[in-house]
């Protein structure tokens, strides 16, 4: 009778213990997502908006159910962040923060209920660290909303196949829609997780009934208005998607722009964190995963595809590093499950295996990784030429733009009636923000592609007026905008330099501006398609 006491009290001493470790790492896991959101936060307001930024802010100043390029939900989100707290660059972020924050969450949660605290803690310790994370929690673009709708609706179908409940399958589907309003791509979550419904037996029986198709319906009503929006407007976007996709090539398999796809992925994680992402989902496609650690295999298989679906498209068309990004949140917890010392999914053997080898240096050059790109933002320490210095060419010298256009504008004979233009929809979109009193301008797409713009302003809105406009060329520009205008002034050339680090006193050429004064606008916004094949063309 004494053992047995003695028995239950060590019993109640190493639960106990367990309980206080356990709750240890949850807090920790919680207080290191806050850190780095209250972190992103302050950061977010210490650098100018970049062209993709300035363009989404631009929308929230014309509301729509839809977009020439996109989802409507960033104009929408940064629409309500700017009327709260005004037109400034936190707010702009301010979305993407907090969805980050959201997806951080619901990973943390995921790895709690199915794998055990310490896996919720290094997950937590992983995906702020990643450079991916850092610039969806940081730049005002749709894949931080994208995400966050995926990984609500990774966690919440994961409890729907779990238990059956009608509200996990709601659940589930309502972030489905959430992320369908970020951003189109969202509709590949679907084949990812209805796969690994048809392979599990265990959970098969779920897709016989209603629940999971009531779901969908639900997340699919939320994007009804977009798809209505895309009807009545020649349905533009779905064509400018199938552009940017291949569409207009001719089918063709090739090896061209795989590598970069690669690459630009291993840039994205840090090449070691990319090495663990695969054998991540190489151990998750175990056949044992699909009846005993069932949770594996939803991870891998609501994943997976969406990465190897771009890889087979990068065989074809270009694709953009940030498409599959919402493909790497699952393995943010697959990781720390496999390969972390003293993982719940360990393989038994006398030595560590590569990936738990791996796992500190992949931590570690993550975190490093991030620091350097964010360090180079605000205070450049690497010498690198500005041609190849995006954190330079993206981000710099808006604000002395903005400033130099109001400047030449006053100049005009008639300011009231002198629009703002560029070019290209990124420098219009710079123009808005950063010109004080953020005015309207104009996007002339006549030479480019079409966009955002055509929606907005009309020939019929502007002829006879002056304006003041920027390009990145002098003498070929002179000559195109001179079609459009009565007669154009020289342009003005405005150079954008940094002081360097490691060179004090001496300033670096980052680019140059050559702003125009032209006078009794003709007409010829609108795109004109050189080829009436274009898919984009109406």
């Amino acid at each position: 009778m004494k053992r047995t006491i003695i028995a239950l009290k060590i019993n109640f001493i190493v639960a106990t213990m367990k309980q206080t470790t356990d709750r240890y790492y949850i807090q920790l896991a919680w207080a290191w997502i806050g850190a780095f959101t209250l972190f992103r936060i302050v950061y977010a307001g210490q650098f100018l908006l970049v062209p993709d930024e300035t363009n989404y802010w631009q929308w929230s100043r014309h509301l729509a159910w839809g977009y020439h390029d996109q989802a409507p939900l960033i104009a929408w989100c940064i629409a309500l962040a700017t009327a709260l707290l005004g037109h400034t660059e936190i707010a702009v972020r301010l979305p993407s923060i907090l969805s980050m924050a959201v997806v951080s969450a619901y990973l943390v949660l995921i790895a709690r209920r199915w794998i055990g605290p310490r896996a919720a803690w290094h997950t937590a310790l992983l995906t702020q660290g990643i450079l991916l994370f850092n610039v969806g929690g940081l730049l005002a673009t749709a894949d931080g909303l994208q995400a966050a709708g995926w990984a609500g609706a990774t966690y919440h179908v994961a409890r729907a196949y779990e238990k059956g409940a009608w509200r996990q399958w709601i659940a589930g589907g309502l972030w489905f829609g959430f992320g369908l309003l970020g951003k189109y791509t969202m509709v590949l979550f679907l084949p990812g997780a209805f796969l690994y419904g048809l392979l599990a037996s265990r959970h098969r029986p779920r897709l016989a009934g209603l629940r999971p198709y009531i779901g969908v319906l639900a997340g699919l009503a939320m994007f009804t208005p977009v798809i209505g929006w895309n009807a009545q407007n020649n349905w533009n976007s779905v064509r400018h998607v199938a552009y940017i996709g291949g569409a207009n090539e001719a089918f063709a398999l090739h090896l061209r722009f795989f590598g970069d796809y690669l690459a630009s992925q291993a840039a994205l994680l840090s090449p070691l964190v990319f090495i663990l992402v695969l054998m991540a989902w190489g151990r998750g496609l175990g056949r044992r995963n699909f009846k005993d650690h069932w949770i594996y295999a939803y991870l891998t298989c609501s994943s997976l595809p969406m990465f190897a679906g771009f890889a087979v498209l990068s065989l074809h068309a270009r694709v953009y590093g940030n498409w599959p990004g919402a493909a790497y949140l699952a393995p943010m917890v697959l990781i720390p499950a496999f390969f972390t010392p003293l993982s719940p999914a360990a393989v038994p053997s006398s030595k560590p295996s590569v990936g738990t080898r791996l796992w500190p240096w992949a931590v570690g050059s993550a975190y490093l990784f991030s620091a350097l790109v964010l360090l180079q933002v605000v205070w450049p320490l690497l010498p690198l030429p500005s041609a190849m210095d995006r954190t330079a060419t993206e981000i710099q010298g808006w604000d002395q733009l903005g400033r130099k256009a109001a400047d030449l504008r006053a100049t005009m004979p008639d300011p009231q009636r002198t629009f703002l233009f560029g070019l290209r929809y990124q420098t219009a979109s710079e123009l808005a923000f950063y010109t004080p009193g953020q005015p309207a301008t104009v996007s002339i797409n006549k030479w480019k592609r079409p966009n955002v713009y055509d929606y907005w302003w009309q020939d019929k809105d502007l002829i006879g007026w002056d304006a003041v406009g920027v390009t990145y060329e002098s003498d070929h520009h002179t000559t195109r905008l001179n079609q459009i205008f009565d007669h154009v002034d020289p342009p003005v050339k405005l150079e954008i330099t940094r002081k360097s680090v490691w060179q004090p006193g001496s300033d670096e050429l980052i680019k140059t501006f050559y702003l125009y004064r032209a006078y009794g606008f003709k007409g010829g916004l609108r795109w004109e398609p050189k080829d009436k094949k274009d898919i984009r063309a109406r």
